[in-house]
């Protein structure tokens, strides 16, 4: 029977799932890979929210909610923002979701049409390119000027080639953990009014920076639209559990597509996720190793070659240039992973061009993953 392909359909590859494919069938036929590959915590949900959802589950009760999400983790997310942020935001504008992927697909549907433009920072996360080529946007990626990050003058300068409809940004930013000075963050959100441009700031990082606090978008301006997620600082990847922070136009329009297309996201999770905020203690001392193994990476990469592309401000990743030992980090990575069990990632999920010369590591794991990491790989290259 003929099967039908679109051109929709056909998505880059993400890299990074292939290179863990391969570590996780070499650790099955028992070699001792270290995996630098995956943007994943490597502890477990914090322990309050494992035994709320133990809890739920022997009362059965997991079904459909409301497809903006159970009340209580909509009020859970309210207290975040006044109590860290000093931020007020209406329950009714808190749309729970599955993930931050399913966040971003409602974001990208309910704000733009087909051939609109959004402006993204190069390297930047796969799946806003490949989300918005299967939605039929363009987008429009800019080469960051040294800091990781897009500025004010980056977006006038494109607007002006041809108008935008959208800007994204990430603030601390994948791959390169950079994060977005609080000036250089109002600028951009003040210069995207000015030009009629709709803001989607993703969030996803915060509680993970460590020069300085974190600044939500939505202290600037209410019609930005904030992207978050459970998984990274509350270590819930799993779970698949994360939120919208929606101007008032937009949070029926929203809702409708999550009824159709999610219904709402996991019950359970949205349970579990409630006792998140709660959880701070336990997760600073996630946050605490982050820290020590970002400060090894930081001296021990350029010993080995690996050039710092960006300054790790935040998340738990280190870009780097290694130009001086490969033109093709593809390559690199698989003779890495089967010569001395090392996994990183290839540039090319997140610069298709320039990607060619960069590699990402994750320092997600614990301090021995990271110490025999460097070990091995200092071994390897000479």
């Amino acid at each position: 029977m003929p099967i039908s392909l679109s051109r929709r359909g056909a998505a880059e590859p993400f890299h990074a799932m292939d290179v863990l494919a391969e570590a996780n069938r070499l650790k099955a036929a028992g070699h001792p890979v270290v995996s630098l590959a995956v943007g994943q915590p490597g502890d477990p949900a914090p322990e309050r929210v494992r035994e709320a959802a133990r809890k739920a589950l022997q009362d059965g009760a997991i079904g459909y909610t409301d497809s903006m999400g159970i009340a209580g983790l909509r009020d859970a997310i309210c207290a975040h923002y006044r109590e860290r942020y000093e931020v007020e935001v209406p329950a009714h504008r808190i749309a729970v979701t599955t993930g931050s992927s399913a966040g971003f697909n409602l974001a990208f549907l309910a704000m733009f049409d087909p051939g609109d433009r959004v402006a993204t920072v190069l390297p930047g996360y796969p799946a806003y390119r490949n989300i918005m080529a299967a939605l039929g946007l363009e987008a429009v990626e800019i080469p960051h000027q040294g800091n990781g990050q897009l500025t004010a003058d980056q977006i006038r300068a494109a607007h002006r080639e041809k108008p935008l409809q959208g800007l994204l940004f990430a603030s601390p930013a994948n791959p390169t953990g950079a994060t977005i000075p609080q000036e250089e963050l109002a600028a951009l959100v003040a210069t995207a009014a000015d030009l009629g441009i709709s803001v989607i700031s993703d969030e996803i990082y915060h509680g993970l920076s460590y020069v300085g606090p974190d600044h939500t978008a939505l202290a600037l301006d209410p019609d930005v639209v904030v992207i978050n997620s459970f998984s990274k600082y509350y270590c819930m990847t799993g779970w698949r559990i994360g939120w919208m922070v929606l101007p008032e136009r937009l949070v029926r329009q929203v809702e409708c597509l999550q009824q159709s297309l999610y219904i709402s996201a996991p019950a359970l999770s949205q349970i579990a996720a409630v006792e998140a905020f709660g959880a701070t203690e336990e997760l600073e001392v996630v946050k605490a190793r982050y820290r020590a193994n970002r400060a090894a990476l930081i001296d021990g990469l350029p010993k080995l070659g690996f050039q710092l592309a960006a300054p790790l401000d935040g998340a738990f990743y280190a870009y780097c240039d290694v130009s001086r030992h490969t033109n093709d980090s593809m390559a690199f990575a698989r003779r890495m992973l089967a010569e001395c069990h090392v996994a990183i990632t290839p540039g090319r999920d997140f610069d298709p061009g320039e990607g060619r010369r960069t590699v990402r590591l994750s320092y997600a794991g614990s301090e021995a993953d990271i110490t025999a990491a460097l070990e091995r790989m200092g071994n390897w290259l000479t």
